[in-house]
């Protein structure tokens, strides 16, 4: 099959510690572990812990809050402090269950693992494994995979990693390949698409080599060499590059018979499974221009930033930026007192040369930013209807399917903030459709009480 392969960028890749297998951080006596419960897009979980109650690892802390949730787990084992009010790296608060370790780390004895009968027992089991997307979104996986498995084609295994620095999804697919393997099994198994396609980008050679001798049995698989084009993970650019299908705005990947999971998202349903240990703990990468020696570590979810740099061995200079994900899609935090949750997949902390922001400068018109964005929008344009407060132009320019990639912020020779632009002109869109609607039924409420009163008289 021929697909003409979406725009990107080539950005440099940085996979410092690709060949680092992960580390798994001691937790010793003493250590303070911050868990949030609204670590997934949708509602929060609510605690069933109170303060002095003993937990151990893999025991329920917090109770999914709705169908768009996730249960939260507890990676320790110690006693819970307190129940905290704590700010979220993106600005919002939400409810935290501080736990003091006891260095122990003695693991729930309830745990077990689920009995898989049908497609719902599957949907359950994922749902009580606490996993969310695990590549970036967050969004709870349950629900992803509560769809009508006749109107599945295609599952694609986002094994594409395209951020610089980023390598824990690759340390997944070398060293949790069979677990990933029996991941895909259970995919066939109950939802039995035509195939399963694992696309990898073609600078990890040994992930795409290691997956095919794997899966060398299974006729159902196709592993799928890409090119390393950022951003070759978006779920829209991955459907595409494997299937030639598009997404159309407004729709989901379901509606054009094709899901999209990452690699470690699959691993953990795996996991859970076939040892009933739910997600408690996360493969980071922690790297970057003032980290004294990069390497993949094996967290606990609710450990901090400062505590994971130390055991990797601090930092060689101050950082003047933290990056919590990635270069291009990531969030600068203001602190290293932030912690890891379960959608965290990097840990980046640039020195002051790396975190200047470049001079900005005016638009050259090149078009750069047009070439290359990935689904084919028009950032110049955008910024200029922004500026402009012009909705309908916003609409008509289709800001809303921007996946934020950054691309056109990356290519453009001016350092133009393209992609903040986007964002903001995103929100201005909303309020100016928000604005549509209530004319419009403010002007259907007057219609309609005109013509009462022409009926009156």
């Amino acid at each position: 099959m021929s697909i003409k392969l979406l725009h990107g960028a080539h950005v440099p890749h940085r996979k410092n510690t690709a060949e680092c297998a992960p580390q798994r951080i001691p937790v010793t006596a003493g250590t303070m572990i911050t868990i949030p419960v609204s670590m997934n897009i949708g509602a929060p979980a609510k605690p069933v812990v109170k303060v002095n109650d003993l937990v151990k690892v893999g025991q329920l802390v917090a109770e999914p809050g709705g169908f768009v949730s996730a249960p939260v787990y507890s990676g320790v084992s110690g006693k819970v402090k307190k129940l905290d009010e704590v700010l979220l790296f993106h600005g919002a608060s939400c409810q935290a269950i501080v736990i003091e370790a006891d260095g122990e780390q003695a693991v729930y004895e309830g745990l077990e693992a689920p009995t898989l009968s049908d497609l719902p027992s599957f949907i359950d089991a994922i749902r009580a494994s606490g996993v969310v997307g695990l590549g970036g979104a967050g969004f709870p996986t349950s629900v992803k995979l509560n769809v009508d498995p006749g109107k599945v084609e295609y599952i694609c295994i986002n094994g594409a990693e395209c951020e610089p620095y980023i390598t824990a999804d690759t340390r997944t697919m070398l060293d949790d390949a069979e677990l990933l393997v029996e991941g895909i099994e259970l995919l066939e198994k109950y939802f039995d698409p035509k195939k399963i396609i694992i696309g990898i980008e073609d600078n990890k050679p040994k992930c795409i080599k290691n997956m095919k001798e794997l899966c060398k049995g299974l006729d159902y698989v196709d592993v799928r060499a890409l090119p390393a084009l950022y951003p070759q993970g978006g779920e829209k650019v991955m459907i595409h590059n494997t299937t030639g299908r598009i997404v159309p705005e407004g729709k989901l990947p379901i509606d054009v018979g094709c899901v999209v999971i990452n690699p470690s998202t699959l691993v953990g349903i795996a996991r859970y499974v076939k040892t009933g240990m739910p997600l408690v703990e996360k493969y980071v990468t922690v790297d970057g221009s003032a980290i004294a020696n990069p390497m993949n570590v094996i967290a606990p979810i609710g450990m901090s930033v400062k505590q994971v740099v130390e055991f990797t061995g601090g930092y060689k200079c101050e950082p003047k930026k933290i990056v919590l994900g990635g270069p291009m899609m990531g969030v600068s935090v203001p602190s290293d007192d932030e912690v890891v949750v379960k959608n965290t997949g990097a840990i980046l902390c640039f020195d002051e040369r790396d975190a200047r922001p470049p001079e900005t400068t005016d638009c050259i018109k090149c078009g750069r930013c047009i070439n290359t964005c990935p689904l084919n929008l028009m950032p110049a344009h955008i910024e200029t209807a922004y500026k402009l407060e012009k909705g309908d132009e916003l609409k008509k320019l289709k800001v809303n399917l921007c996946m934020e990639c950054g691309c056109c912020a990356f290519v453009c020779p001016a350092k133009r903030p393209l992609v903040q632009v986007n964002k903001l002109a995103k929100a201005m869109l909303w309020d100016y459709n928000a604005k549509l609607k209530a004319d419009a039924e403010k002007a259907a409420a007057k219609k309609a009480e005109a013509e009462k009163e022409a009926a009156n008289v």
